[in-house]
């Protein structure tokens, strides 16, 4: 067995000198038994290039936990076998991942136009932001609270009627570029805000009485990567200092209960948490606009994937926020709302026990901040297609998070004071 993981080492050092391309790459999901078997699927991590994409770190592999991974293309044969010889059971969830990449595109025909239905590049959501803005001058006002690391303008979306004292919601899309239906997300709930506002009781008055801060996508420069390098890219794209490893998790890189746990020390690691707290531009844009606008920010969403789970603080403690019992019944009844329309099931909690412990998760800090409707949700699916979710899901994932979105903002509207 030990021979075979130092073939599978010596491979993995020629898989990285090629190209950005995933002909024959696969996606495997094992679910060890045991501690013996966790630690065989930590021995196949150290001796290759294993990309975990649930949980997003070996370190947070547990007997019993759902486990799905991909392997580079001439590395996958000696996986098998090896998780044959080790009596790991396991099945594969994606043959190909080049082949289901290419069928995430309905169409092979693109156009550059924007559409809710389509997953668009950075440069199609910039131009739309400014469109949205200026063609609902009365709802919708774009600026801009900072620039990512490589320059880029990061927007955000004012959404609601102009009136005195208004409390508002904030929500972000895009924390990890590779979870494209997350902006997409984020695209959706703006159309239906200005499409259906005057028609739709509820949103009507939601815009009323709260306003909406937007952010459709936190992590631009990776997202941009995503589009024309490496699809599978999670984190920043930032230079870090020593290392020729490149980019920070943003989700580990706020200062709550920072690097303590479930994040890595380790630029080189997909959950890296940065040199310090908020040391990435992105991270500290999006702390400095919540602080500065913290008398008016009474809940905060981040919208990730996958996973189908709807989770509240906290994620760096197996501590429960004071407010258990309030967020777990809002949680339960969004997710309910969320079934009614396809029947989709999302598990609910705390995240440290809903899914695993991570430390330095924007959620978890907005809470801190005193935002006590603080929600993180993990979109569809649970692995059959993971990150390239296709584009004919797009339109039923958003229909039915919207109306879960739409529970919790009128939950929080009417506990205002």
């Amino acid at each position: 067995m030990w021979a075979l993981l130092v073939l599978i080492g010596a491979a993995a050092v020629s898989a990285h000198l090629q190209d950005h391309a995933f002909d024959g790459q696969k996606v495997f999901r094992v679910i060890p038994q045991n501690d013996e078997q966790v630690e065989i699927i930590s021995s196949l991590a150290s001796n290759m290039e294993v990309d975990f994409w649930q949980p997003d770190s070996v370190t947070l592999v547990r007997p019993k936990m759902q486990v799905d991974f991909r392997v580079e293309a001439d590395e996958s044969f000696e996986v098998e076998d090896f998780l044959k010889e080790s009596g790991v059971e396991y099945r594969v969830l994606i043959d190909n991942l080049q082949a289901a990449l290419d069928a995430q595109f309905d169409s092979k025909a693109r156009i550059a136009a924007h559409s809710y239905e389509k997953y668009n590049n950075w440069e199609t959501i910039a131009a739309w932001t400014a469109d949205i803005a200026a063609q609902n001058p009365d709802l919708v006002s774009r600026s801009v609270i900072g620039k990512t690391y490589e320059g880029r303008p990061m927007y955000l979306l004012k959404m609601g009627k102009s009136g005195p004292n208004k409390k508002a919601i904030f929500m972000d899309c895009g924390f990890h570029a590779r979870e494209w239906i997350s902006p997409a997300f984020c695209q959706w709930f703006v159309k239906e805000a200005v499409e259906t506002y005057g028609k739709d009781s509820v949103m009507t008055t939601l815009l009323n009485r709260l306003d909406f801060y937007v952010l459709p996508v936190l992590n631009i420069d990776g997202y941009v990567y995503t589009w024309t390098n490496d699809r599978m890219w999670r984190k920043t794209r930032s230079k870090n200092a020593g290392s020729s490893c490149i980019g920070t998790d943003p989700n580990r890189n706020f200062n709550a209960g920072w690097c303590t746990i479930g994040a890595s020390k380790k630029p080189c690691d997909p959950t890296y948490c940065g040199s310090a707290p908020e040391s990435e531009k992105e991270t500290k844009a999006l702390a400095d606009f919540i602080r500065e606008h913290l008398s008016t920010v009474k809940a905060y969403l981040t919208v990730h994937s996958y996973s189908q789970l709807l989770l509240f603080p906290y994620s760096y403690t197996y501590k429960l926020p004071s407010n258990y019992e309030e967020l777990n019944s809002i949680a339960r009844a969004a997710s309910k709302e969320l079934a009614s329309l396809y029947n989709t099931k999302y598990t609910y909690g705390p995240g440290a026990t809903a899914i695993y412990p991570a430390a330095g998760g924007s959620d978890d800090w907005a809470y801190d901040q005193g935002i006590k409707y603080s929600f993180t949700f993990e979109l569809r699916d649970t692995g059959r297609y993971g990150f390239i979710l296709p584009e004919s899901q797009i339109k039923p994932t958003c229909e039915e998070t919207l109306l879960a979105v739409k529970y919790i903002a009128n939950y929080v509207l009417q506990h205002l004071y």
